[in-house]
């Protein structure tokens, strides 16, 4: 048998080049070499035509490539870093939407596992079947806060009502140092918030001024574990001595929330015998983030109640459209399942023993910073050491000098570092300083690589003169405002100090 060989004519050739396999646009170059990265990339109005998938993935990805390194970002208490199937089960699980509990009764039953290991965690009594603990996932401890204090002001409405009392003008007590979430809920739900405002000599509520403002219309108190601003653990045990006493004389009945959206998964494997959850006879909720020190990305949270009758049955509703009988309290209704299912895996991966040689080794390492901090000769160490608070240093300068916490900040991230640099809490706006969050990726090698770039920043800015400083404050802020989108944001920001409209705007508040 003979092969024979055809010589293709110049017509056919002609054909294929036009419409065919050998035409030009058939063969790609690489992204960079395509007529969209010689385009500005869409901003503000949908293209008209599509673009190819590698292209948008590409484009997409090198413009967040200006973002900052999560595993240097020090400001953030949110998770950071999770194990590969972690991240596998995540990926696997984005298309479930929680909310549809029977197409997905099998997630719905590990956000009840979830929501068991940690009422348990937080010592809910489990002596009597009439009244169990009860309690929902979240998206974060902003919407279990808003619950929480939502269910709060219906118990002490329906209470008034049921005595003939007026429920007009309800108030919660919480710290001045108390995080933005709290701000929002009372604004959002119309409360009053009485705050006790921090001092110098403590930066937290102090329990004795918080009960004094404590009346017949005061739905609860916010007592906080983990401050935002330096990590302390507020008294709740105090809290709840004084709060039993004040209740007892006066005839109320004037519960306790805790905010354990930091501390929650910290203090007890840390400090087991410290006394703040549900051990304490007011303590009536408690809030926790998942995706803080539960170490699941962001995206979960917990709110746990007590009993039922602190989260009244009104608040509650109850839907079938989705295919069966479901009760729901949520701000918000659709969510994904991937961080529910995300939580559970860690619950169950490292256990109680896992979570304390974690936290352990964090509050060790967070101890060996401020140590490190300490002996530059340059700071003061505003949070507490030895387990007595969050795994945080909370520093500032201890003397004054031509610079401040913002330039150290400013030079730091010049070497990648994310430290912030803020002022305290209302009424200790001129107190500025300087936070680093030790969270599980930050070893005690990274934390040396940064004790380093301080002292070196330390060096540099000692080296500059008062005019240059100023000079690169200047240019700083000049880039910062440069933006469009900054541009038009900033009408909502907090305006100059010293210009006519100061006062009509908001303060600024704790940061997360």
């Amino acid at each position: 048998m003979v092969f024979l060989s055809t010589a293709i004519s110049d017509a056919r050739i002609t054909e294929s080049a036009s419409n065919g396999e050998f035409h030009p646009d058939t063969v790609n170059t690489t992204i960079y070499g395509t007529r969209w990265a010689s385009e500005d990339i869409p901003r503000y109005d949908m293209p008209e035509d599509e673009m190819p998938a590698t292209v948008a993935y590409r484009l997409i990805k090198d413009d967040l490539a200006l973002d900052g390194n999560p595993a240097l970002n020090l400001a953030t208490f949110v998770t950071t870093y999770m194990e590969d199937e972690a991240e596998k089960l995540m990926a696997e699980n984005l298309s479930k939407n929680f909310i549809d509990y029977e197409e997905y009764p099998q997630s719905a039953e590990l956000c009840n596992r979830c929501v068991n290991m940690i009422a348990r965690l937080f010592n809910a009594p489990m002596d009597n079947p009439c009244f169990e603990s009860l309690g929902c996932s979240t998206v974060g401890s902003s919407e279990a806060i808003i619950l929480a204090t939502l269910a709060m002001k219906r118990k002490w409405q329906l209470s008034r009502k049921a005595k003939g009392l007026s429920t007009e003008n309800p108030n919660i007590v919480m710290g001045a140092n108390c995080q933005v979430a709290w701000h929002k809920a009372v604004r959002y739900l119309e409360i009053e918030g009485r705050e006790v405002e921090c001092t110098a000599d403590l930066l937290y509520m102090d329990p004795q001024k918080a009960v004094d403002l404590v009346d017949e219309n005061t739905i609860g108190v916010c007592a906080i574990l983990g401050s935002t601003y330096t990590g302390h653990y507020e008294d709740v045990k105090a809290i709840n001595t004084l709060l039993e006493e004040k209740c007892e004389e006066n005839g109320w009945d004037v519960g306790i929330h805790v905010d354990a959206a930091s501390g929650g998964f910290v203090a007890p494997f840390v400090v087991p015998e410290l006394e703040w959850d549900f051990r304490l006879s007011r303590v009536v909720s408690i809030n926790v983030s998942g995706h803080k020190y539960g170490l699941t990305y962001a995206g979960v949270g917990w709110a746990i109640w007590r009993s039922p009758e602190y989260l009244p049955k009104d608040l509650i509703f109850n839907i079938n459209y989705l295919g069966s009988d479901q009760a729901s309290f949520t701000v918000n209704f659709s969510k994904g399942a991937a961080h529910v299912i995300a939580q559970y895996y860690v619950l169950i991966r490292l256990g109680r023993r896992g979570f304390q040689k974690i936290m352990s080794n964090l509050t060790d390492t967070a101890d060996h910073l401020a140590e490190r901090l300490k002996a530059t000769g340059h700071f003061e160490i505003l949070s507490e050491g030895g387990g007595r608070g969050l795994p945080l240093v909370a520093f500032r300068l201890s003397t004054p000098h031509h610079y401040d916490e913002f330039d150290i900040a400013r030079r730091l991230r010049q070497r990648g570092w994310i430290v912030p640099a803020y002022t305290m809490a209302h009424e200790l706006e001129h107190m500025k300083l300087l936070r680093v969050v030790v969270r599980e990726d930050f070893s005690r090698s990274r934390c040396e690589l940064l004790a380093r770039d301080v002292v070196s920043v330390l060096k540099t800015l000692d080296l500059l003169d008062e005019k240059s400083i100023e000079a690169h404050r200047s240019a700083a802020n000049e880039v910062h405002q440069s933006a469009v989108h900054q541009r038009h944001s900033s009408i909502y920001l907090p305006p100059n100090p010293d210009s006519d409209d100061a006062d009509e705007v908001n303060p600024s508040f704790g940061i997360c």
